[in-house]
């Protein structure tokens, strides 16, 4: 990354993906020659928190501030999610020794990374064995109930990065200005979009509906299949399918946002987790940020085209779907 300050996903042999299925970007591994999604076959998730202090937080309060980021994926109604605190321990965050660890990294090589994840997966079945995230130690940190000037909140890059942990990339579903040493967040509709807010901020300490759409389509439950409804449809140019654009559904009466995009050559998209209504629908090209935030390296990526609505609203019935929407968009 190299504008912003970022909460940065450093994957050890996993690439950024999507499969057929949804619009969202899932976290994936390359196993067997197909792409996997990630994700814990056996619940609950269990954790540890490293003792060592960083950035000004102790590890008694990186403990509390992790387990009410945790508590906030644990809560939500459409998913199948549960998570347990396994205990201390006096090491950092390392892959390989068995378990998943929370925990401080002084890491000021990393000057724009605040948090990253990493993974350790069976290279036969993709399933995620263990998973360790640390917050860099390098950057004032608080867990200050209404946030401390200069000081970056603990709770809000925890539940970024454990969003991570439980298998979801990033979100787009944010707006961002370009200052001086790199971009400043001006609003984010998802707790998983890649650029964190400035020091002082609570703001990324609520999950909002891109994030529960996105988690529950990895770990559904009875509840998301039968109420959730969703949105199908293809983004072409030139009579060609567009990979890579972001597509997002508005809720015309609760004013909330889902989004995703189109994962494969043709164009095609599905945004599951709807609730029943009507919503206005936008498809617009990944201009706002560093691509390589969301997508693999090697993928050809088109941002190259204006932003288009849809010419109707939708209506999207509970537990059901509206398929065939097709966006036609052009060149800029």
């Amino acid at each position: 990354m190299k504008k912003g300050l970022v909460v940065a996903l450093m994957l050890c042999g996993v690439v950024v993906t999507g499969d057929s299925a949804s619009a969202y970007l899932k976290l994936g591994a390359r196993v067997g020659g197909a792409t996997i999604t990630l994700r814990w076959q056996d619940m609950p998730v269990r954790y540890f928190v490293s003792n060592r202090s960083g950035g000004g937080v102790t590890g008694a309060q990186l403990e509390q501030a992790v387990a009410r980021a945790f508590a906030n994926w644990d809560a939500v109604t459409t998913a199948e999610i549960s998570t347990q605190f396994a205990g201390v321990t006096s090491a950092g965050p390392a892959l390989n020794d068995g378990i998943s660890t929370i925990g401080f990294v002084d890491r000021p090589d990393q000057d724009r990374v605040l948090g990253a994840t990493n993974f350790l997966l069976d290279d036969l079945t993709g399933e995620i064995v263990e998973s360790d995230v640390y917050l860099n130690s390098f950057f004032p940190w608080s867990v200050s109930a209404d946030g401390t000037a200069g000081r970056f909140d603990v709770e809000s890059i925890a539940l970024h990065e454990l969003g991570h942990l439980l298998g979801l990339g990033h979100s787009a579903l944010g707006e961002t200005e370009v200052r001086a040493g790199g971009r400043r967040v001006l609003g984010a509709e998802a707790v998983m979009f890649p650029i964190a807010f400035s020091s002082g901020s609570i703001e990324g300490r609520t999950l909002r509906t891109d994030d529960i759409a996105g988690v529950s389509d990895i770990y559904p439950n009875a509840e998301y299949r039968s109420d959730r409804g969703s949105i199908s449809g293809t983004v072409t140019k030139s009579g060609q399918g567009v990979l890579g654009a972001h597509v997002t559904a508005f809720n015309t009466r609760t004013g909330t946002l889902v989004a995703g995009f189109t994962l494969s050559q043709d164009g095609r998209f599905v945004i599951g987790g709807l609730e029943q209504g009507t919503y206005a629908i936008r498809v617009e090209p990944l201009d706002d940020g560093d691509l390589e935030s969301f997508f693999d390296p090697s993928l050809n990526i088109d941002a190259n085209f204006r932003v288009k609505f849809h010419d109707r609203l939708v209506v999207v019935p509970r537990g059901g779907g509206m398929p065939n929407i097709n966006l036609q968009v052009v060149s800029k």
